[in-house]
């Protein structure tokens, strides 16, 4: 077995030998992303079709969406500690044929209990293989290469996620809901083989097992997915919610403390005392928590108030994906200039003007003023991201590359959720306050319900009523979204350094320079 080794300038008095198949290995890496974010995001739109055919009820199809998401959480951080300890190449494989092997059946699944099962599954192959993705690049790319790979690595899950509705409703048209699955299989497959021919192997020193830290880690983190799933619903007075929270608080508490005091910690808590993580971790969750309910609420005004069908929205999508993808290479080019807080405040300021252009652009109703908010999305998006995980990455020591990667992942995760509850929350609340109130109670909760009723009774002003408060609720959560990118851009200038990416050696220099910050230092806000 090849084994990865990295040889340091300063050791050999010249540059470190690069991978010849580095760009071929950046392609598998994608790939393995792309097969699970496109896999989440076709789901949502195969749900009433596999509802009708298995049976499913309201409780089991929220299982069948929460499931997966529930144990990918909870294993990200011990899938990462995972991969260091033995081996990121052979985890990331391991993950692929769960996954693989778990579409397949979930493809074939004849009642509702056999398709949650299966997508439980799928959710510990995709939590050990996304954190061996980004700590695998890393460790193949140097540093003069690493921001390139790393935007290609973004541009392509940001593919994924706009491209998973359009996928999904092509799918389901063609063929029938399982085919969302069953695309998965080759994707794997291919994945595994290319893994096995391509790409070395890596792994950090020898270092003592942490059980009680995986352990109180994935009990914190599906607590706390779980309560933020169930707080929209009934609240904290429900019972069921409450001893989530109360979970997560004591395991959370309990993890923190733990890994600060053990000899040999799982997850690197010192990591937070560097500025450029802490800086490019807070600010991505700030970030995440805007773009986690961008999606779910703007693809309801598309559908529910514009009238699209889920493809037509998922091509709706289609200018922040293009401007993601052009901005994500301009962010690249510009790393070893500019420097990553300014990229990073940069593109956060654009991406609250996205947010605030679409807040107002939206009760219009005009697509293409909403086309202009989202490509402002997408520019902002491609300049900040890449830059803010390049900052967080560059932090992270190579032989712990897979946690932290992992810890990358989950507070991207974690914003992503508390985007979908406290956006969607938002947009809930009001959209009930502004329903009038001569409105039946049916046609108060949501507005997929408020039209439904309407059709029922044939009453088009109830219908245009329910459109018109979805509309202004929507608009309310979008300036919301806009603050806390903005918070997120005055944090990141606050706090991080501004590092920039070495330039590229030439024969007369061969030496390769540790990165750079400008001499303008930035105050020190971080916690030490």
């Amino acid at each position: 077995m090849e084994t990865l080794t990295r040889t340091s300038a300063s050791s050999t008095g010249g540059p470190a030998a690069r991978n010849p198949r580095r760009w071929l290995i950046l392609i598998v890496l994608c790939l393995s992303t792309l097969v699970l974010v496109i896999d989440n995001m076709v789901l949502t739109v195969a749900v009433p079709s596999l509802t009708e055919d298995l049976g499913a009820t309201a409780q089991d199809t929220q299982w069948i969406l929460d499931s997966y998401i529930l144990v990918f959480a909870g294993l990200l951080l011990t899938s990462g500690s995972l991969s260091d300890r033995f081996g990121r190449r052979r985890i990331m494989i391991i993950g692929l044929a769960l996954f693989g092997l778990s579409s397949l059946a979930a493809t074939f699944a004849t009642d509702p209990g056999q398709l949650i099962a299966a997508r439980a599954v799928m959710g510990v192959g995709g939590a050990l293989v996304l954190p061996s993705t980004l700590s695998i690049l890393i460790t193949v790319f140097d540093e003069q290469e690493r921001r390139t790979a790393m935007s290609a690595w973004s541009a392509v899950a940001m593919v994924g996620l706009i491209g998973g509705p359009v996928l999904g409703g092509a799918l389901i048209a063609w063929f029938w809901w399982g085919a969302v699955f069953l695309i998965n299989v080759p994707i794997a497959v291919i994945a595994i083989v290319a893994a096995y021919a391509l790409m070395p192997e890596s792994k950090g020193p020898w270092r003592k097992p942490d059980p009680l830290g995986a352990v109180l880690s994935s009990v914190g983190m599906v607590a706390i997915v779980w309560t933020i799933i169930e707080l929209p619903q009934g609240g904290l007075g429900h019972t069921s919610t409450l001893v989530a929270l109360i979970t997560a608080v004591v395991a959370s508490v309990g993890f923190v403390w733990w890994e600060s005091h053990t000899d040999a910690p799982m997850v690197p808590l010192g990591l937070f005392r560097n500025r450029d993580f802490s800086g490019g971790s807070f600010s991505l969750t700030l970030v995440q928590v805007g773009n986690g309910g961008l999606l779910l609420v703007l693809s309801q005004y598309l559908q529910f108030v514009l009238g699209y069908t889920p493809t037509e929205a998922g091509l709706a999508f289609i200018p922040v994906a293009v401007a993601s993808l052009v901005f994500n290479g301009i962010g690249a080019a510009l790393g070893s200039r500019i420097g990553n807080r300014r990229l990073v405040v940069t593109g956060l300021l654009v991406s609250a003007s996205g947010f605030f252009a679409l807040s107002v652009a939206a009760p219009g109703g005009e697509f293409p003023a909403v086309a202009a908010a989202l490509a402002l999305l997408g520019c902002g998006s491609g300049l900040a991201m890449p830059a803010a995980i390049a900052a967080l990455m560059g932090a992270v020591p190579e032989e712990q590359a897979g946690v932290g990667s992992a810890l990358n992942d989950t507070i991207q995760q974690m914003g992503a959720a508390l985007g979908v509850a406290i956006l969607g929350s938002v947009v809930a609340s009001g959209f009930r306050d502004r329903m009038p109130d001569t409105a039946p109670d049916a046609a108060g909760s949501s507005i997929a319900d408020a039209l439904a009723v309407a059709e029922g009774t044939g009453d088009a002003g109830l219908a245009a009523a329910a459109r018109d408060a979805f509309t202004g609720a929507m608009s309310t959560s979008f300036v919301i979204a806009a603050v806390g990118v903005l918070a997120a851009a005055l944090l990141a200038h606050l706090v991080m350094r501004n590092t920039k990416t070495p330039e590229t050696p030439t024969p007369d220099a061969p030496t390769v320079e540790a990165p750079v910050a400008d001499p303008e230092p930035a105050p020190v806000l971080a916690a030490h």
